[in-house]
This record gives structure tokens, C-alpha cells and sequence, in this order.
């Protein structure tokens, strides 16, 4: 199938068409994998875990804050619940600059995602420094919520005993008597030998520089731009 009406070399053409084909089969696998997951059978019942919540808009101040529960989250019982979990606070003293570049970009589509799903961003780190790392960047899009000093990081492993924190994503649903269940987990690392790839089709850039002659190489997100 021709992607443009340019008359490229013969060696050009050919290439490009193998190309195409891989790229069908990885969507076709990815595919694959995305029913795999759908028909997940139901995980755990999980503890209604109580979250920090200041103002819901960046502008109206740190205080006064509020608590949450998990099953409050959920606007709607059919609804997933689709958790960001920050890699900030206690052990990791700074934000980690490729969760920013993730939720600068959810940030972004979280009007898109709010049509579907609920979405939350969860941190280990108190409000005030959340709120102050989420108005640098102009998070006026999504809810923060603080984990206090609850086991939520550390149960789904975005958090491990000395208190470093993970980036991960988790998808949660509500039982029909209310109780939050959980569905689905993922982190960067996906193996010995892959530590930093699980999550990355989250992150747009990523796949962009995908795209160039050049590839993704070894650039790495920073918090000074």
C-alpha cells in the first residue's frame, strides 16, 4: 500500500512495504493483547484506601483539605477508575521527570478520558508539594490525591520498603455492594531485561521520536523545560 505519490527509488519502496507489514502486525498484536486484558477474570476486592484532597482547582490554595475514599472516586458504578500513581514523595524528594512528561500529556486528553473513565493522579507526597510540582506544570486538568498514610503505594507496588517510589498505572472497578476491586496493574519494567518500556505507550513522545531517522536513542525527559 503506497503512503504517498512520490516516485522513490525502487530499494526505498521495497523496504518501506516490509515495513508496513510489520507495523500491521504489531497493531494486530497489540490488539491481541488489549482482549487478553478486557477478559481479565476479576481480581482482587481491595481496602477502601483514604486519599488527601485539597481544591480541585490549582488556583484556589492549599487549603482546606479533605479526605477521600477509593469507592468515592468512581462517579458512576459502571465506570473504571484509572489511577496514575506519581513516582513523589518520601524516598523520591523530586518529582520524577518522566511521570511529569506522562501526565503533561494526560493532562492534556483528561477532558477526553473524563467521557469514559474516571482518572486520578496519586502520590505518596504530601499536598502542599504535590500542588506546588502540579502548578509548575499547569495540571489544571486532573484530580491529585495525596496517599497520606495509607499502604496504597506500597500494595500495588509503586512503592517498595525503604519508600522509593515506582511509576504505575492502575485500573480499578466497584463491585456492585460498593466495594472497590482491583483490575489491572503495569509498571515501566517489565522483566529483568526490560526496565523502562512497560508503560510507554502512555507517553506520545516517545513514539514520535520512534518515527525519525534517529530514534528515541537515549533521550530522557527533564524538569527545566
Amino acid at each position: 500500500m503506497e503512503q504517498t505519490r512520490l516516485d522513490e527509488p525502487a530499494a526505498y519502496a521495497d523496504s518501506r512495504e516490509k515495513l508496513l507489514q510489520a507495523e500491521i502486525a504489531l497493531m494486530r498484536q497489540r490488539e491481541a493483547a488489549a482482549a487478553l486484558r478486557r477478559a481479565l477474570p476479576p481480581g482482587a476486592t481491595v481496602q477502601d484506601y483514604e486519599f488527601i484532597e485539597g481544591p480541585r482547582r490549582l488556583t484556589d490554595g492549599d487549603e482546606p483539605l479533605g479526605t477521600v475514599r477509593l469507592s468515592e472516586l468512581f462517579t458512576s458504578p459502571d465506570r473504571p477508575l484509572v489511577v496514575y500513581h506519581l513516582m513523589y514523595g518520601k524516598r523520591q524528594t523530586t518529582p520524577c521527570p518522566m511521570c511529569t512528561m506522562w501526565i503533561d500529556g494526560l493532562n492534556g486528553v483528561a477532558r477526553h478520558l473524563a467521557q469514559n473513565v474516571d482518572f486520578v493522579v496519586a502520590a505518596a507526597a504530601d499536598p502542599p508539594a504535590l500542588r506546588a510540582h502540579a502548578r509548575d506544570r499547569g495540571w489544571e486538568n486532573v484530580r491529585l490525591l495525596s496517599c497520606g498514610d495509607s499502604s496504597f503505594q506500597h500494595d500495588f507496588e509503586a512503592e517498595d520498603d525503604e519508600g522509593w517510589q515506582n511509576s504505575t498505572v492502575s485500573v480499578f472497578t466497584l463491585d456492585p455492594d460498593g466495594s472497590p476491586r482491583h483490575f489491572y496493574t503495569s509498571h515501566p519494567q517489565f522483566d529483568d531485561d526490560i526496565r523502562e518500556r512497560g508503560i510507554d505507550l502512555f507517553a506520545p513522545a516517545w513514539h514520535i521520536l520512534d518515527i525519525t531517522p534517529q530514534g528515541r536513542g537515549d533521550w530522557y525527559a527533564g524538569l527545566d523545560y
